[in-house]
Order: structure tokens, then sequence, then C-alpha cells
């Protein structure tokens, strides 16, 4: 079983080197990923989504180390939130930095997770970057919450399809999403 784990995580690095885009589990929903500093997988990722130029995605990342290459201005009441919550928590900052268009919004924010899964988090630590994550669907319709709900569509539209947990049954919601101002002001998006 290992030795399928790890190769997952081979295939999905190679195709997140080569500006691929990649289906994979997340500690949410399934998600789309690429590399967010490369604007071409990011580019694919909003025409397979069919999704408005204008709206953001969010990054993943599986240190504060990490979040602080990516991020400007991180209040510190953010790290303690990030560092103490034991539920997915999706924290929208003033100012995203080092990241390709379409992953911070015209405002110059950017969402993003600290990831509590262990494969995204492998995925992660081989890739040595962010990764994107946004739901695997078309906009405006449900996020999948497991393998079986996503879309024809969706899948053929990937390079490379995760096969870590696409048995698994365990429903997950997406993350709560706040947004915490540069002055540490807290506002709740998404519960």
């Amino acid at each position: 079983m290992k030795n399928e784990y790890d190769e997952d995580i081979r295939n999905a690095l190679t195709a997140l080197k080569a500006g691929k885009v990649i289906l994979y589990p997340t500690d949410t929903v399934w998600g789309l990923g690429c590399d967010p500093t490369n604007a071409e997988a990011v580019g694919k990722i909003f025409r397979i989504k069919q999704r408005a130029d204008s709206k953001s995605m969010i990054v993943l990342v599986n240190s504060t180390d990490m979040l602080q290459r990516y991020v400007s201005d991180i209040p510190e009441v953010a790290l303690d939130m990030v560092e103490l919550t034991d539920t997915p928590l999706t924290v929208v900052y003033d100012k995203g930095k080092s990241l390709a268009p379409g992953i911070t919004a015209e405002d110059g924010s950017v969402g993003v997770r600290l990831c509590l899964d262990p494969f995204c988090d492998d995925l992660i630590t081989s890739f040595r970057k962010p990764l994107v994550s946004t739901s695997a669907n078309i906009s405006g319709q449900p996020a999948p919450a497991i393998f079986d709900e996503i879309s024809d569509e969706i899948k053929d539209a990937v390079d490379y399809i995760c096969q870590y947990r696409q048995n698994d049954r365990t429903r997950s919601k997406p993350s709560s999403v706040i947004k915490i101002s540069s002055n540490g002001a807290v506002k709740i998006l998404r519960e």
C-alpha cells in the first residue's frame, strides 16, 4: 500500500512540476490543483471550472514558514488561529506575493489554508511550493465531497487523477473562511 501511495505522490509531483493540473483529495473536498506560481496552469483551472477570472482561488500550505513566503504582513492573531485550529480554516489575507494572476483577488488579497491532510502535506513538502486548491466541479455546481461525485467532464479535463482516497466515503465539507486584515480585524466570510 505504501508503494502505491508513494507512486501517487511521485506522479502528482511530476504533473505539478510540468505545469499540469491534478485532481486530488484535500482535507475538505476533492480539488483541482496546480502550481500557484504558474500562470498557464492557473488559467487552465479557470477554463476547466468555467469560472470567471475575477474570482480568485485559494492555496494550501503546510507550514507557517511557507505561508510567510506567499503572504505579506501576516497579523500575529492569524498565525495563532491557523496553528491552533483543528478543523480546516481558510484565511483571507490582505496581500499575497509571488503568486500567479488569478490566485490573488483584484484587491491583492489571497485565501490560504494550512492543510492538515497527510497526503496534501506530503505532496506540498515534495513540491516545495503551495498548491492551488479549488473544488473539483464546474463553477456553480456542488463541491464533490467524495470521488464518485466528480463529473466525467472534470476527470477528462485534468492531467493527472490521484488514486489516494478514491474509495473513501467519508464526507467532509468546505472549510470555514475568515478574513484577517493587516490590522488584526477578523471577519467571518463562511462558517
